[in-house]
């Protein structure tokens, strides 16, 4: 990670937007910028925390999904679905979990034109191992106060809802 900088560039841009007559956007975009930085940090920090597992943080999470299922499995569509990333995408990071044995592409049972996702022993351990250096190193160590999570939690929960981004 860089230097830190001597002042917060994103309150700098809202003193800007202020002074070029965008006052009532002015926290809006400070808000909306400083989320996606803030984003981008806690990649960067769990890519670098997954990266001794073989992982980035798209490909664990398709891990810790099929972790969740019941079976360990789902169709392809259903997983793309619920990590709601384009199929393209979950088909890079389902390639990458193949070529190293963490997951597995079978047929369906009873729908012949439908793949499942198949978590593998190794995917299992590999998920288990990664899930416990992610709470000990990122989510237990996050930088934010217990509350202060919660509480932005809840504010993207609604932001959200509002956007149509679940029911």
């Amino acid at each position: 990670m860089p230097s830190p900088l001597p002042r917060d560039p994103i309150a700098q841009a809202r003193d800007q937007w202020i002074s070029h007559g965008w006052a009532a956007e002015a926290d809006s975009m400070a808000a909306i910028t400083a989320l996606m930085r803030s984003a981008s940090i806690f990649l960067q920090r769990a890519d670098a925390i997954l990266k001794p597992h073989g992982l980035t943080f798209a490909r664990f999470e398709v891990l810790a999904l099929l972790g969740f299922s019941k079976r360990g499995s789902l169709p392809m569509n259903q997983a793309s679905r619920l990590l709601q990333v384009h199929a393209t995408s979950l088909t890079n990071s389902v390639d990458r979990l193949e070529a190293t044995g963490m997951v597995r592409r079978v047929q369906h049972p009873t729908d012949g034109r439908t793949r499942l996702l198949e978590l593998t022993t190794k995917g299992k351990g590999v998920l288990i191992d990664a899930r416990q250096d992610l709470n000990v190193q990122l989510f237990s160590n996050s930088g934010m106060p217990e509350a202060d999570a919660k509480d932005l939690s809840q504010i993207l929960s609604r932001f959200r809802h509002s956007q149509g981004d679940f029911l």
